[in-house]
């Protein structure tokens, strides 16, 4: 039986009363909290309304406190380019300049499809025992994933998802491609336009997703550019260097 089995079957690491302490809250008072949230909805770019959950302020100053003290210091995969500190929109796009072709995915319900079991697990591996882990799932997720508005969920994506991203990383090194995430937009960007490799690559992302609880936006999401058409990562052109859309820099100098 591997290590990590036998440290799940058995309650070992860190306890609630570690918890509280590093929170520097009472562990009664830790107990209490009846996490809330506030729902409301606001546009999408690209249409139709993105679901926010917004934690009432008791909730949201320990979640702050759960993400600078439990959290920050852990190592997200390098492919994982949203949400992390050195690293943007332009960071992002600066990856997949000047090649032959671009394929870009988006991640369904990103968020709420994070599911708390994979929330659990992550914290047992980080040493905390499950009593304590079930604690932080409570206090971290909403439903069954975590909730997009509280202050963890950026983290806690990028954390859980260090085998996700390593798995897709691991593949396009295999094919000569370079591949980053930024929340739920996934980028390959290869060296040569090999039809078959992009096609593999596209099927491993499904079925990576797949097992992970993910669904992918199918369509117009799935984009494959090649360098006679317009290659946007992250809102940026990257045929060249990373640039404004043409409309976006007509709207800046009017």
């Amino acid at each position: 039986m591997a290590f990590w089995d036998l440290f799940r079957r058995k309650d070992v690491g860190h306890t609630v009363e570690e918890l509280a302490r590093r929170l520097g809250l009472s562990e009664a008072d830790l107990r209490a909290v009846q996490p809330t949230y506030r729902e409301f909805f606001v546009p999408k770019r690209a249409g139709g309304r993105r679901r926010i959950l917004a934690p009432d302020d008791k909730l949201k100053a320990i979640q702050r406190r759960i993400l600078h003290r439990l959290l920050a210091g852990l190592s997200s995969h390098p492919a994982a380019m949203g949400f992390e500190f050195g690293e943007s929109i332009a960071t992002n796009a600066l990856k997949h300049v000047a090649k032959p072709v671009v394929v870009r995915m988006d991640i369904q319900n990103f968020f709420e499809s994070t599911r708390t079991s994979r929330v659990e697990d992550y914290f047992r591996k980080i040493g905390w025992n499950r009593e304590a882990s079930r604690l932080l799932v409570k206090l971290t997720t909403h439903g069954a994933g975590l909730p997009q508005g509280a202050p963890t969920s950026p983290r806690l994506s990028n954390l859980v998802n260090h085998l996700f991203d390593a798995r897709l990383a691991g593949m396009a090194a295999k094919v000569g491609a370079q591949y980053t995430r930024y929340a739920d937009d996934i980028t390959f960007s290869f060296s040569t336009d090999d039809r078959k490799a992009i096609h593999a690559v596209i099927r491993l992302v499904k079925r990576v997703a797949s097992e992970n609880g993910y669904a992918l936006h199918h369509g117009k999401k799935l984009r494959i550019r090649r360098r006679h058409q317009r290659q946007l990562v992250t809102g940026l052109v990257v045929n060249q260097r990373p640039n404004l859309p043409r409309r976006v820099r007509r709207w800046l100098r009017a």
